[in-house]
C-alpha cells in the first residue's frame, strides 16, 4: 500500500525499500519458493515494510499474505543491502532493497496462493533449485550454507 502510494507521486524512480523475506523449510529440508506473477522467476516469500510495522511483523504479514502460512518463531539470519539487491521490476519501477532475512520455524496453516503476486508455491531442495529471481539468488549465495547447514544439523 505504502509503496504504491509513493509510486503515484514519484513514478519509477529508484527508491530504497526496507522489507523482510522468509525462509520456510519442510521436513525434507527443502525451501519454499514462490513463482512471481510479474517476472515468472522464483523467489522467497517476503515484501516491503508498511509504516508503523516492525520487520518481524512485516515477515509474518508477508508470509501469511503470500503463502497462507503463519510463522511460529522467527530467527534473523541477516540483513542484506547494496548493489546486489537493486531490482528493476518488469513495469520499470526501480528499488534498492534492504532485506531482513528470517527463518520461520515452525509454520502452521495450509499452503495456498492468496494474493496476485504468486502463480505457484513449491518446495525445492538444494540440488534442484529453479531459476531464481536475482535477489533470492543473492540471498542464497550470501548465506545459503548457513540456511542449509543449520536446518539439517538442528
Amino acid at each position: 500500500m505504502y509503496i504504491s502510494e509513493l509510486r503515484k507521486r514519484i513514478g519509477s524512480l529508484p527508491i530504497i525499500v526496507a522489507g523482510a523475506t522468509v525462509v520456510v523449510m519442510n521436513e525434507k529440508g527443502e525451501i519454499l519458493f514462490q513463482r512471481r506473477s510479474d517476472s515468472f522467476d522464483w523467489g522467497l516469500p517476503g515484501g516491503a515494510m508498511e509504516p508503523g510495522e516492525t520487520l518481524e511483523e512485516t515477515a509474518r504479514r508477508e508470509l501469511k499474505e503470500e503463502t497462507g502460512l503463519d510463522a511460529g518463531a522467527l530467527q534473523l539470519l541477516g540483513v542484506f543491502s547494496g548493489p546486489r539487491y537493486y531490482y528493476r521490476y518488469p513495469n520499470g519501477d526501480e528499488v534498492y532493497n534492504v532485506i531482513a532475512l528470517y527463518r520461520a520455524r515452525p509454520v502452521r496453516g495450509t499452503l495456498q496462493i492468496s494474493d496476485n503476486e504468486s502463480i505457484d508455491l513449491r518446495f525445492f531442495g538444494k540440488d534442484r533449485l529453479p531459476r531464481l529471481e536475482k535477489r533470492a539468488a543473492a540471498l542464497l549465495e550470501e548465506c545459503g550454507e548457513q540456511i542449509w547447514k543449520k536446518e539439517r544439523d538442528s
